[in-house]
């Protein structure tokens, strides 16, 4: 959105802070890693990143590593965390074509049940060489309701300048959630600020300073394969966050702070601090590194593929994981009458109207990198959203919003819920036919959290074409307010195995929730 501030790293990498920033942190190898990895390095692999499952379902998961230099990926994965009963399983030799990371695919496993898995790393030239197992854990979707389901979900991570602060322990709030004890995370985009720099320290307005734990490949905006890589590296440097990674499996999508702000294809940029201005090009290295540095199963490490994707949670729960970025048309004013590519593209439609039409879960979460009724201004004239604060009947990116709307309320599909982030403060909208322009749906909730690690920004308007009513906002009074002034939040979903409720508890940064809402199944108009 339009909001810019007024690991084990390589060894190009520079780590500035001072002795006291990698002491805080058990950063990964501060004295000097090498974002090449395989340069002039003796002894034995090592995964110094951690290690990430993603995408799991109830009989298979996909497990991530990165190496420190060539080498083979081994997963092993027992039922008990002593290993006293292994299956082996062989993965990928990673090395420079995908910056030494690499993916296992986990398949057969039982439902329901805790996975604990450990990777090894083994020199290419000599398997009996292997460096130090990483260790991980995570849980299978249930096959069966009564199980229950409880995950989190957020966006925004070390934007506006804001980023791994040691003097607050680096990353905390992935702490303070993995204490929640989830059994997947939501990532909802916007997972690293390409496009804005971390500076080794910020002052802020009382006087106070933040201080940065940088790089030299955040230094700058990312442009370069290399320099994206390096923003996706960065997070890996907070020990909370690998982690959390070992232990809570994700489901990530991105938005536009993967590339650069508010960006739409064939956007031509005017930035200046950009040598390379085509957007189509810079998207297409940063969807390379997403795909190298996230363990997405639709998409290959060469960034071919695709991001939307249905992941099934058992019979509680199916997560529509959608892509508002690839797909949509120019950013615009938003009146054109007519409009067949939207905001998710005419293919991607039709997936999500197929894909909801096929679901048996008791519910169907929508997981939006955008939220829907929210005036997301690009520039003075455009919109980067869906809305653009015209309250009448649905123009421009409404209208195929408007169209899956009515296919879910035509093909009586129940048990929809939107979950977003992107605006960089929580709140909670219920969208209902008697106050809307379009009328043709049934009464849903649209929940919005965020952000992790990021600037705090001012609640903005909601369109009244779509009937949202805002139930509850927590935001700040001005824009860009640091997370040492508070406004960090996630959200946190239960379902409940014997009676199939949902509740949406809204959570700020030290455990507080500010908003609790229980919703029934089957019920239409809560």
């Amino acid at each position: 959105m339009a909001r810019e501030p007024g690991g084990n790293v390589g060894r190009r990498s520079v780590l500035r802070g001072g002795a006291a920033a990698s002491a805080a942190l058990a950063l990964p190898g501060a004295a000097g890693l090498v974002a090449a990895p395989a340069q002039a390095r003796s002894g034995r692999p090592a995964a110094r990143w951690g290690v990430q499952t993603g995408d799991v379902t109830a009989s298979s998961g996909l497990v991530w590593v990165r190496s420190d230099r060539p080498a083979r990926m081994i997963v092993e994965t027992s039922a008990t965390e002593s290993f006293r009963n292994v299956r082996r399983r062989t993965g990928p030799l990673l090395g420079p074509g995908t910056d030494f990371t690499g993916t296992t695919p986990l398949q057969g496993l039982p439902a329901g049940e805790e996975i604990h898995y450990r990777v090894l790393l083994a020199d290419p030239d000599d398997p009996r060489r292997t460096g130090e197992p990483v260790y991980g854990s995570f849980r299978t979707a249930p096959a069966r309701r009564r199980q229950g389901v409880r995950f989190l979900w957020s966006g925004d991570l070390a934007g506006q300048g804001w980023g791994i602060n040691p003097d607050r322990g680096g990353l905390p709030i992935f702490d303070e959630m993995l204490r929640r004890d989830p059994d997947f995370f939501l990532n909802s985009g916007d997972t690293v600020y390409a496009d804005g720099p971390i500076q080794p320290a910020v002052t802020l307005p009382d006087g106070r300073i933040w201080r940065n734990v940088t790089t030299e490949e955040k230094s700058k905006v990312a442009e370069t394969l290399d320099e994206y890589r390096g923003a996706f590296r960065y997070n890996l440097l907070a020990e909370n966050l690998r982690r959390f990674n070992a232990r809570v499996p994700g489901l990530v999508q991105w938005d536009d702070h993967e590339v650069v702000n508010n960006w739409y294809p064939g956007e031509i940029l005017t930035d200046d601090r950009y040598t390379e201005r085509r957007v189509d090009v810079l998207a297409a290295r940063s969807r390379r590194a997403f795909a190298e540095y996230f363990p997405v199963r639709t998409l290959r490490p060469d960034g071919d593929g695709r991001l939307h994707r249905v992941v099934r949670h058992g019979p509680l729960l199916d997560v529509f994981v959608i892509d508002m970025r690839t797909y949509r048309n120019t950013n615009s004013p938003g009146r054109q009458p007519r409009e067949e590519q939207g905001i998710l593209g005419a293919e991607q439609l039709a997936w999500l109207k197929r894909e909801l039409s096929r679901s048996r879960a008791v519910w169907k979460v929508i997981a939006s990198d955008m939220p829907l009724g929210l005036v997301v201004a690009d520039g003075s004239a455009d919109f980067e959203a869906v809305a653009q604060g015209d309250p009448g009947a649905p123009l421009g990116r409404e209208l195929q919003i408007a169209e899956l709307l009515r296919h879910i309320r035509h093909h009586r599909i129940t048990g929809t819920v939107w979950l977003t982030a992107d605006v960089h403060y929580t709140a909670a909208h219920h969208y209902e036919p008697s106050r809307a322009a379009f009328q043709d749906f049934a009464p849903f909730w649209e929940f919005v959290s965020g952000p992790l690690n990021a600037g705090g920004f001012p609640a903005v308007g909601l369109d009244a074409t779509f009937g949202p009513e805002q139930v509850f906002v927590k935001a700040p009074d001005r824009a860009n307010v640091s997370p040492l002034e508070g406004g960090q939040h996630y959200g946190e979903v239960e379902i409940d195995g014997d009676s199939g409720a949902l509740t949406v508890r809204l959570i700020e940064e030290g455990g507080t929730v500010h908003f609790t809402k229980e919703l029934r199944p089957g019920l239409v108009g809560q």
